[in-house]
């Protein structure tokens, strides 16, 4: 399988189709890449926060061993924790991802979020410590990691529309990409036509309603069980995964599912092969009802300054 890649400014090619590893235990995370580049997938999306970033890198170090891919054929990503916001704090932050993932660089380096935070003093406290940390003087310490080779593109995570505007203001190296929820329930119209106006890629997170998310709502419907999407399906002899997948590589929105199942995740790679309608699209846009799986509304992060959800 040869996916199709979006081209970032910088001119790297960023497949459209990546193996998303949030929530992925211990255990099976790494047999979940191997699969997954087993099966053509080349990018990999990760994070210091999600605790697993070891047993990715043996994944890509063991099929990298074995011949299946080279270095140069990946496009790794992972991110930049809260906690570590500040500009002392954000390069040693990477050199851990990169000692975890046993890799010298990274093709893409993102903000997880523009709301800065603090150690935790008491692990069990359901409140977290803010940080007074500007994001915009974050990125400057992300463009240094370009400056020094550590780091091929950096780019933003869960930024609104106004953050990214203020960030645009003041930097000197441009964010590649804007990794949000995206899905036919949360379409971010004014957010999507925005960074493809100033030509920020979109990765959507989420990307199939994350029906077991722990941060869903109890109350809001599962994506996956929507009649016009399965309608849909049926015309092509496709899944509503597939058909939710397709609809963001249309868009050249680059889409990330998470899985640890090797059916599913060859199942997920299924989506070059049939073309939505343009009235199908429409129709797929036309089932939003705004509602976030992901709003990081816990822990008092609705009060943080920088909160991103409250923008429409």
């Amino acid at each position: 399988m040869n996916t199709p890649c979006v081209e970032l400014y910088t001119g790297a090619a960023m497949p459209l189709l990546g193996l998303g590893t949030w929530q992925s235990q211990p255990g099976q995370v790494q047999q979940a890449v191997e699969v997954a580049i087993d099966n053509g997938y080349r990018h990999i999306d990760c994070a210091y926060i999600y605790a697993n970033e070891k047993e990715v890198g043996a994944g890509i170090e063991s099929r990298i061993k074995k011949g299946v891919v080279k270095r140069e054929d990946l496009f790794i990503v992972s991110k930049l924790w809260n906690h570590f916001h500040d500009e002392d704090e954000v390069k040693p932050s990477l050199m851990k991802s990169l000692a975890n993932l046993n890799l010298s660089c990274l093709d893409l380096y993102l903000i997880h979020s523009p709301m800065g935070t603090k150690m935790p003093k008491d692990p069990s406290s359901q409140e977290v410590e803010f940080s007074d940390v500007d994001y915009v003087c974050t990125w400057k310490a992300m463009e240094k990691l370009v400056d020094e080779g550590l780091v091929k593109a950096i780019g933003v995570s869960n930024f609104n529309v106004s953050q990214l505007e203020r960030l645009l203001s003041s930097c000197r190296i441009k964010p590649a990409v804007n990794q949000v929820e995206l899905h036919p329930y949360l379409t971010q119209a004014k957010l999507v036509q925005y960074c493809k106006s100033k030509g920020i890629i979109l990765t959507a997170f989420s990307p199939l309603g994350s029906p077991s998310s722990p941060l869903k709502p109890a109350a809001q419907k599962n994506i996956l069980e929507d009649p016009v999407i399965n309608e849909i399906g049926k015309k092509y002899g496709k899944t509503n995964a597939q058909v939710l997948l397709r609809y963001h590589v249309q868009r050249c929105v680059t889409v990330i599912p998470k899985s640890v199942s090797p059916a599913r995740i060859i199942q997920n790679a299924q989506i070059f092969d049939f073309s939505l309608s343009e009235n199908e699209m429409e129709t797929l846009e036309g089932l939003n009802k705004n509602w976030r799986t992901g709003s990081w509304d816990f822990a008092g992060l609705p009060n943080h300054k920088f909160y991103p959800f409250k923008e429409d």
